[in-house]
């Protein structure tokens, strides 16, 4: 029979010749019946391998469509997917490995020699040709809904990287919670640039259209204008990308007057996304809104109607079908309408615990509730509006500033590319309100101007102390802008 890990069989019976996935770099095309043959050949090779239920399998990999067939192969024999950051050094990456102890790292022929650095573990090529196996997958019935599928580590901006344990509930309710409130169906097409070893690459889109019986595009190294193409080239009909990514789109000549007629909605995530993408969109007649998530939960766990985000600008909606939202204050007391609290979330999307940390897994939760660390709000009308990060939020002078606020402002100033808020150690204020912003143009009076606009349109105690200008504000390694690192340029500008 199947069973929550092996949906993706029945997906290919009822939809055999759809086109699963589409490579957008060579534009060599899977069939769903293709993809489950795939699969097929990777579990025979684990069952070569006799590994057990419960082991890990690591995978160093840029995206490539034969990630999808080690995804569902693992689910399928009962171990366990650790994708992992490729940009990793082999320092952070010996970290993981400790921490997990793989029984198999695959990785592509990019990353062949600081894979080869782990001679402790077996490795495998990605592109290695498998033994042909025949159509089936193990009649297995020890498997429960709960058991761990993938462990996500999280990027560890303040601290160690955490192993997130998802497990086929966490996966699967995530996809139907996204299917069902987001009205997905076999009709539907993703562009997918997301990195996958991140839950964005992974669980926002393609598991769901995956689900659904629609067609996922694997896009590589990302850039703006061949990605815009590859939207209309393959017909895509929903897209995530981060704000940095949309910043480069809105930056190409393409986008001036490409049009977009497959397309549904842009969709926005892994950071605040500045008012001034939301107005681009607009002028173009392009529907566009955001989401939320975290590795954690989903991470989809709203929805909001692409025109309710033109009058709802910032919003990220309301409530999902499958899930349970709450907004608390320091008291664990529920916030009214357009009161600040620390968002709170439940649900069998939700994550099961940090994989050897039981500490930090006990911190997380709530009564059965997923603390997530991020400040929102909720209107009269029920829309939720992420304000930004519990551990961000700058206390200056005894008052509460909120980083996203005040980066809204900066991006304001039609020579204001990028902006970066964060607080400074100060004796006097406690913490000092800070900006890092790039511009099209630099001229001498900019700073000064910059912030007289801010003080015609933020309280004084919101207003930076201090502005710095760089060509481009720093990165993660999943295009979100690298605050620890504006704390550390932050830091030496003080001390010089």
């Amino acid at each position: 029979m199947y069973t929550e890990q092996a949906w993706i069989y029945k997906r290919a019976a009822l939809s055999p010749t759809k086109i699963a996935l589409i490579d957008s770099s060579t534009n060599e095309q899977w069939s769903y019946r293709t993809l489950t043959e795939r699969i097929s050949e990777w579990v025979h090779y684990f069952q070569q391998k006799n590994y057990q239920k419960g082991d890990r399998i690591v995978v160093i990999s840029q995206n490539r469509m034969d990630l999808f067939a080690i995804i569902f192969a693992c689910g399928v024999s009962g171990l366990l997917y650790v994708p992992l950051n490729f940009r990793l050094s082999e320092v952070e990456l010996s970290y993981i490995l400790e921490d997990c102890k793989p029984v198999l790292i695959i990785h592509d022929e990019a990353h062949q020699a600081i894979c080869d650095s782990f001679v402790h573990v077996e490795r495998l090529l990605v592109t290695t040709v498998l033994n042909h196996a025949p159509f089936f997958y193990p009649a297995r019935n020890n498997w429960s809904p709960s058991d761990c599928w993938i462990i996500i580590y999280t990027g560890g901006t303040t601290g160690k990287p955490k192993g997130v344990e998802l497990s086929f509930d966490a996966v699967n309710w995530n996809a139907i919670n996204t299917i069902t409130s987001w009205g997905l169906s076999d009709s539907d097409c993703t562009l997918n640039y997301m990195p996958m070893f991140h839950t964005g690459g992974l669980n926002a889109l393609c598991l769901p259209i995956l689900m659904s019986g629609g067609t996922v595009v694997v896009g590589g190294r990302f850039d703006a204008e061949e990605a815009l193409k590859a939207l209309n080239t393959y017909k895509t009909t929903m897209s995530l990308f981060v704000p940095t990514m949309y910043q480069a789109m809105l930056d190409t000549t393409y986008i001036q007057t490409a049009t977009f007629p497959t397309v549904k909605v842009f969709l926005s995530g892994g950071a605040p996304c500045p008012h001034t993408i939301y107005q681009r969109f607009e002028e173009k007649g392009i529907l566009f809104k955001e989401g939320y998530g975290l590795t954690e939960a989903g991470p989809n766990n709203f929805f909001i109607d692409p025109l309710d985000a033109r009058t709802k600008r910032g919003s990220v909606g309301k409530c999902m079908l499958f899930n349970k939202v709450k907004i608390v204050n320091e008291n664990g007391v529920l916030c009214r309408p357009n009161e600040v609290g620390e968002l709170y979330i439940s649900g069998k999307h939700v994550f099961t615990k940090y994989w050897n940390n039981d500490k930090e897994t006990k911190r997380a939760f709530a009564d059965g509730w997923l603390k997530t660390g991020d400040l929102a709000m909720v209107d009269e009308d029920g829309y939720y509006y992420i304000v930004g990060r519990k551990k961000e939020m700058i206390i200056s002078g005894g008052e509460n500033v909120y980083p996203q606020e005040v980066e809204q402002c900066l991006i304001l100033h039609p020579n204001v590319r990028e902006a970066a808020v964060i607080g400074v150690q100060d004796e006097k204020w406690g913490e000092c309100v800070t900006a890092f912003v790039s511009c099209l143009e630099i001229d001498e009076s900019f700073e000064t101007e910059l912030l007289h606009c801010c003080k015609r349109i933020l309280s004084g105690y919101k207003v930076p102390k201090k502005i710095y200008i760089l060509d481009e504000l720093p990165r993660t390694d999943v295009g979100k802008i690298d605050k620890k690192r504006l704390q550390e340029l932050a830091v030496k500008a003080v001390k010089y």
